[in-house]
């Protein structure tokens, strides 16, 4: 799998790496010293917690797609704001607008520090 280059295409590099279904391929795209919401109200850091998280995501069988709709980058990090679905033919299985805090690595390769899922739904209190 190819790894992002540039902050802008992380979303899309997740997208094809979910639509693989291997976690190792999902693992690829994230730094495990973040964290990650999975759903609302549950923040989750660590290897073993991140598994858990992305094999529940990977467990909604389907399609998914991510658009971005903003990614703003000063150096070596980025935010991005992201509107994704998860698909299967034309049934929505699950949908939400996220952010994603996203970091360049040594290698020049971008990863997801923080990706808040559900974190730009109108609904959503902090």
């Amino acid at each position: 799998m190819n790894l992002p280059k540039k902050a802008e295409e992380v979303h899309a590099a997740l997208a094809a790496a979910f639509n693989t279904g291997n976690i190792d391929t999902v693992f690829n795209i994230y730094d495990y010293n973040g964290i990650i919401v999975p759903e609302p109200g549950k923040v989750v850091s660590g290897r073993e917690q991140f598994e858990e998280a992305v094999r529940s995501i990977l467990s909604v069988k389907g399609t998914m797609a991510i658009k971005t709709v903003y990614c703003l980058q000063t150096g070596d990090v980025a935010v991005g704001r992201s509107e994704w679905s998860i698909t299967d033919g034309e049934e929505v299985k699950i949908s939400a607008k996220g952010i994603e805090v996203m970091k360049r690595q040594a290698d020049g390769h971008w990863k997801i520090v923080i990706d808040h899922a559900f974190g730009a739904l109108d609904s959503l209190k902090a």
